[in-house]
């Protein structure tokens, strides 16, 4: 009993393991700063909200992507066999009720985050959307602000979120609807073979103008906004503008992985800005 436990519990921690780094922690990170309130039960709580969800959109993105998998991740659970396609799409459908229930916790804005969650992975599905470039980014700027809005209410209790909070959303929305095609950059020829058109496919030259100019200028905006000190700013500006130039110099795929990686680290210092200025929560 206890071992088909830790095998079905295992099995979806490696539905979520590969956007840990680039959902579960970023979200929560930004959620206990921007949140009106915090303890260690709405920490908790949100912690799982945040899984949950990513596990739901994990399992949105893998259960039609088997073939994909097989090839750039076989130790998903699907290519390595531990669920059927079936059982995956079956799971898929059970956690929009599941995460709305759950997000009842949390009040009514936990509640529309969840609901516009769902919504938005029924969107993404649709190929006519995600094989766009412009859709694909919408969708994920979509998302982010969903897992932000909700993982902050749900630390926050139930409370109103603050203007400031919500300044933080938009902020934040904005970092992801003009930079997120940084991950696209390395999978171009994949991408390509199954006829999706990304930023980087349509348009070269801008997408990746969009990085090596877009990032330094947010980073400027950003550390002016939250009135960093001096020491944080250049090295916030420093982190920017390395990634800017990775991107700028290095254009081999396995260089645009690598760059991505500097990405994720300057994204993430992006969901750090508020905790230098805690006044604004």
């Amino acid at each position: 009993m206890f071992s088909l436990l830790r095998r079905h519990l295992y099995t979806l921690f490696l539905f979520t393991y590969s956007d840990m780094k680039t959902i579960l922690l970023p979200i929560t990170v930004f959620a206990s700063v921007a949140a009106p309130a915090q303890s260690p039960q709405g920490l908790l709580l949100g912690v799982f909200w945040t899984w949950l969800h990513q596990l739901h959109a994990n399992l949105s993105n893998q259960y039609k992507a088997l073939e994909e998998d097989k090839m750039n991740k076989p130790w998903r659970p699907l290519p390595a066999h531990r669920v059927t396609p079936r059982q995956a799409e079956l799971l898929r459908w059970t956690l929009i009720p599941l995460t709305i229930g759950f997000s009842t916790i949390g009040g009514p804005h936990a509640i529309a985050a969840s609901i516009w969650l769902a919504t938005a992975l029924v969107i993404y599905e649709q190929p006519s959307v995600s094989g766009h470039w412009l859709g694909k980014n919408i969708l994920n700027c979509a998302g982010y602000i969903g897992f932000e809005y909700g993982a902050t209410a749900m630390l926050g209790e139930g409370r109103p979120l603050s203007a400031s909070a919500v300044l933080l959303l938009l902020c934040s929305g904005l970092v992801i609807l003009t930079t997120i095609h940084a991950q696209d950059f390395a999978d171009i020829a994949g991408d390509s073979a199954l006829g999706r058109v990304t930023f980087p496919i349509r348009a070269p030259a801008l997408s990746r103008a969009f990085i090596y100019l877009g990032i330094p200028l947010l980073s400027l905006a950003l550390s002016v906004a939250w009135d960093m000190f001096w020491a944080a700013r250049v090295l916030f500006l420093a982190l920017g503008s390395a990634v800017a130039w990775r991107f700028y110099a290095f254009r081999t795929i396995s260089q645009d992985a690598r760059s991505y990686v500097l990405y994720n680290v300057w994204l993430f210092s992006v969901h750090l800005l508020p905790a230098t200025q805690r006044h604004w929560m």
